[in-house]
């Protein structure tokens, strides 16, 4: 069955950073777009960012463009969030998703705060 096991979340300082891992199994990675999206207590679930099933394309919601980068290796079925400069408002529980097999992760927690 698929599988999506996060990891890398934490507590930083405003204006840190963070890298983000999605381990995916049960399906074939390197044929599906993969996406990142967040539960905040401000805007409920919301989604983060998207990528291509090669990654030659993402997308990003406005509140994280220029700040996050999605990326994935597909030989090691990866998919990452590098998050640099966080606010408070970046805040929550971050899953790795795979909207056409509705499938999420467990998700991990980010708590940027000083």
């Amino acid at each position: 069955q698929v599988q999506l096991v996060e990891s890398g979340g934490g507590s930083v300082q405003p204006g840190g950073s963070l890298r983000l891992s999605c381990v995916a199994s049960g399906f074939p990675f390197s044929a599906d777009g993969m996406s990142w999206v967040r539960q905040t207590a401000g805007k409920g679930l919301e989604w983060v960012s998207t990528i291509s099933s090669g990654g030659g394309s993402a997308t990003y919601t406005d509140s994280v463009r220029g700040r996050f980068t999605i990326s994935r290796d597909n030989a090691m079925n990866t998919l990452y969030l590098q998050m640099n400069s966080l606010k408070s408002e970046d805040t929550g529980v971050y899953y790795c998703a795979n909207y056409g097999r509705r499938a999420r992760g467990q998700g991990t927690q980010v708590t940027v705060s000083s």
